[in-house]
């Protein structure tokens, strides 16, 4: 992909028009960005229907982000990368959200159908893929922000307990901090869910607020 004739190295920063290049700090950036969400979107399954739901928000993000870079109508408009063919990911990902929806029924809770290690997996991959692809890697962090806060909790709660022997949640990652304070499982994923929302809003209007 690094080496695809036409293909940028360059970081788009959201809210600004600043890009840099990379150059060669782009492939370990690229390998970062697939090894961590897969298994960022791993660790937010843990509760009946929050990884495929936080990832159903996120990938109608991105399906959006695809059809606007591979728009000659907004790409100019909204002065992002015009990337040729990223359209069709939104096939794609109109597919794979199809997946997730049929899924989600018998994912709720209480599930009768789980995603397993593969399932997270598959979906984060698709998503630091989709990122690559259109240029919009930094953006991730913003409307995937809910799998990095639960990565965070669980690199936190293990700093924190060999550096002091302390514990700062009960338990991680943060979903299950809450479920042990006593909140009911389907009531923080539901919460989850909407924060994913207004942070895939936010996102979106990175594009805007330039």
């Amino acid at each position: 992909l690094y080496y695809q004739p036409g293909f940028s190295k360059y970081l788009n920063i959201p809210f600004t028009t600043l890009s840099l290049n990379l150059g060669w700090l782009y492939i370990p950036l690229i390998i970062s960005i697939i090894v961590a969400t897969p298994n960022s979107v791993n660790l937010t399954d843990g509760l009946d229907g929050l990884a495929a739901g936080c990832v159903l928000i996120a990938g109608l993000g991105y399906a959006l982000l695809s059809y606007l870079a591979g728009s000659g109508l907004f790409f100019r408009y909204l002065n992002i990368n015009y990337v040729s063919g990223a359209g069709e990911l939104m096939v794609f990902w109109g597919a794979l959200l199809g997946a997730i929806v049929g899924f989600l029924w018998y994912n709720t809770y209480p599930a009768r159908v789980f995603m397993g290690e593969t399932g997270a997996q598959v979906l984060g991959g698709a998503l630091a893929i989709t990122a690559i692809l259109i240029k919009q890697e930094i953006l991730l962090i913003l409307i995937g922000g809910i799998f990095v806060i639960e990565t965070l909790s669980v690199f936190l709660q293990v700093f924190f307990f060999q550096t002091s022997g302390k514990r700062i949640l009960r338990i991680s990652p943060l979903h299950h901090h809450y479920e042990l304070k006593g909140m009911e499982e389907p009531k923080v994923v539901v919460r989850f869910w909407i924060i994913t929302a207004l942070l895939a809003l936010l996102g979106l209007s990175s594009l805007l607020w330039k």
